[in-house]
């Protein structure tokens, strides 16, 4: 029997990184390929931080002007190699060039992302850091409520679909998240849901509904019940996901906001950190 999804994946937007190999970029463009969606890149030109002059000097213009025109010519040197590596890969793509100013809450960013239905974007490299980017990430996904995949900065060159590990605890996010990854999961091989026993019983038998949900999409599907490791969460599901061979996973993303600030979980926060495969997540 085919798979059948009600979804399909037709638009794909990446944030194009402004330094480094740009592999994000090579993983969304095999993504963008596999599932025949139009590309989109976003290079980021984030206006220059300012410093504090502790004697209240006057800021020099020509910093300002030098620091903002060196920031709009990286963002385009990133597109232009976006534009490479898509045409490499055989797809069709389109490049955008955004500024972003400081404490703008990402609008720009934001507006953007309105017509998409995955974002990629890369997980913060602590040796190639690229500005904003884990308040960059909480923000596609809380503000623009967009599903997201994050892809490790090290190691991955492609999205591998074959087996996937979904995080599953029954929440409304999880749920929102299983239901964005429809199109991909529908490319698997096999689907394992993790549920990690975090000391709450829950109603029935565990991992029963989703089970006979994802079945009903007719993916090949094993629940697993998973003691939960002294050191959290978001270390069990990450061990248990390298254990297994998994290739990807899903998880809700948890959080919650105050004032313009989007603060994640400990758990979402453990894997956005220390994932070493893609990860999509959905709030």
């Amino acid at each position: 029997m085919a798979r059948t999804s009600q979804a399909s994946i037709r638009d794909i937007l990446t944030i194009v990184d402004l330094a480094g190999e740009r592999r994000v970029a090579v993983v969304a463009a095999d993504l963008a390929r596999r599932t025949g969606a139009h590309l989109t890149g976003l290079s980021l030109a984030f206006d220059p931080l300012v410093p504090v002059y502790s004697v209240g000097a006057p800021i020099p213009t020509d910093f300002i002007t030098t620091a903002h025109e060196q920031a709009v010519a990286d963002a385009k040197a990133a597109s232009e190699a976006f534009v490479a590596i898509g045409e490499k890969a055989g797809v069709g793509v389109e490049a955008r060039t955004v500024e972003s100013v400081a404490g703008d809450g990402f609008i720009s960013v934001v507006r953007n992302l309105v017509l998409t239905d995955l974002a990629v974007v890369g997980q913060d490299n602590p040796d190639v850091p690229e500005p904003m980017r884990a308040a960059l990430i909480e923000a596609i996904l809380f503000q623009a409520g967009l599903p997201t995949l994050v892809v490790p900065y090290y190691g991955v060159t492609e999205f591998v679909s074959d087996r996937v590990v979904v995080a599953w605890n029954g929440s409304a996010a999880a749920g929102r998240a299983v239901r964005a990854a429809m199109p991909l999961l529908a490319m698997a091989k096999h689907v394992l849901v993790a549920m990690v026993d975090e000391g709450r019983e829950p109603p029935g038998e565990p991992g029963a509904d989703i089970g006979a949900y994802l079945a009903r999409h007719d993916l090949d599907v094993t629940v697993r019940p998973i003691a939960n490791m002294p050191n959290g969460t978001g270390a069990t599901l990450l061990s248990f996901a390298a254990e297994e061979g998994a290739n990807w996973m899903v998880m809700g993303a948890y959080g919650h906001s105050r004032l313009l600030e989007f603060l994640l979980g400990g758990v979402t926060r453990h894997v956005l950190s220390n994932a070493t495969l893609p990860v999509l997540m959905s709030h």
